[in-house]
């Protein structure tokens, strides 16, 4: 039975556009092999949007993301914006984007296929069967703590203040989100900061103690300090199941985590907001790779990362977790069966564009739907 899915579409710069395309290749083999079907609205964000619109994120652009059911973004940024003052820089329209839509949960999953064990720069035996979820902090601490600035002191020195700020609320909300998911995978659950020489670190221990102890006492708690948490990455990565943190060592240690697998151009993430009276919430889902401007308009990105980003909005937006299970299955089919673009190239395997891979996953959908 068709479906009227709102989808608001934000290719961004570099590669954004390029995999994106494979995204709406996806969304048409929907409509026509499942019924299901999306209104889809594409707009822009990050450099291309300051080059349209004079800003990284224009307020009519903001108020659509606001309302449809997922954003699906690409990339944002490029040397071509270097030189804008910070205010304008491209990342700052994501960074509007996690803000406004109160996107305070970053879901990162770094999950080894079979088919890449040999792409990972860890030995094999220590990355196979790897399936880690990252739930990273994404609205407070040090990237939005006032006050900030850079300011010349008397005796001409500068000086650059960050302040990192946690709230109770903001730290129990995200870990309630880590203790759901980990329901639902292996019931254990790893809060990660710095409480040994930070404040934040020792409230944040304290709360999620707290919340653990109020009716989540069914998930295994351990903390760990965010630099041991680095070490443990790529020495036991599979000691993990759910590691929840703040958005500084959550930024650093899901990039960490990404490589386990081999390359970030493999990885999805879904930002997620607060459930609201209606059941719905504001989410935004993009690749972990950057706009890798080197490559960009050559045909050479990975789209895989977009395409799982696609699906686990089929997820967590749209309660079609039986759509989402086949596009999963069928980049792992494709994968099976050699076919690579650059980033995970192997010896004896078949090197393709990003138009070809995209073609190649949805060869796939089509016989597993069959």
């Amino acid at each position: 039975m068709a479906s009227n899915k709102s989808l608001l579409i934000l290719p961004g710069d570099g590669i954004g556009p390029e995999v994106m395309a494979e995204v709406r290749r996806v969304i048409d083999w929907m409509d026509k092999r499942r019924a299901v079907t999306f209104d889809v609205e594409e707009d822009k964000v990050g450099g291309a949007a300051f080059d349209a619109y004079g800003a990284p994120l224009a307020d009519k652009t903001l108020a659509r993301a606001m309302e449809v059911d997922a954003v699906l973004l690409g990339a944002v940024g490029g040397p071509k914006w270097d030189a804008l003052p910070f205010a304008q820089k491209p990342e700052r329209g994501l960074l509007r984007l996690r803000k406004e839509m109160q996107l305070f949960a970053n879901l990162r999953p770094a999950l080894c296929f079979e088919a890449l064990v040999e792409a990972s720069t860890l030995k094999p035996e220590v990355v196979s069967g790897l399936d880690i979820m990252i739930v990273r902090e994404l609205t407070g601490g040090v990237y939005f703590g006032e006050p900030r600035g850079i300011e010349t002191l008397p005796n001409g020195e500068r000086k650059g203040v960050d302040t990192q700020v946690y709230t109770t609320g903001e730290i129990r909300r995200v870990a309630s989100v880590a203790f759901d998911l980990a329901r639902k995978r292996d019931h254990r659950v790893c809060s990660v900061e710095k409480a040994n020489v930070m404040q934040t670190g020792v409230l944040w221990r304290d709360e999620v103690t707290k919340l653990h102890a109020e009716g989540n006492d069914d998930i295994t708690l351990s903390h760990m300090y965010a630099d041991n948490c680095a070490m443990q990455l790529v020495r036991n990565p599979k000691q993990f199941d759910v590691i929840v943190t703040d958005n500084l060592f959550g930024d650093i240690l899901s990039d960490c985590a990404a490589m386990l697998t081999g390359s970030l151009g493999m990885l999805p993430s879904a930002s997620l907001g607060a459930v609201d009276e209606t059941g719905k919430r504001k989410a935004l889902y993009e690749p972990v790779h950057g706009s890798a401007p080197d490559i960009a308009g050559q045909k050479k990105a990975n789209p895989l990362a977009t395409l799982l980003s696609f699906a686990m909005a089929l997820r967590y937006s749209y309660d079609l977790a039986e759509d989402a299970d086949l596009i999963e299955k069928a980049a792992q089919n494709v994968l099976g069966r050699g076919i690579r673009t650059g980033d995970i190239m192997t010896p004896g395997c078949t090197l393709v564009s990003t138009e070809a891979m995209g073609e190649a996953l949805v060869k796939e959908l089509d016989s597993l739907a069959a």
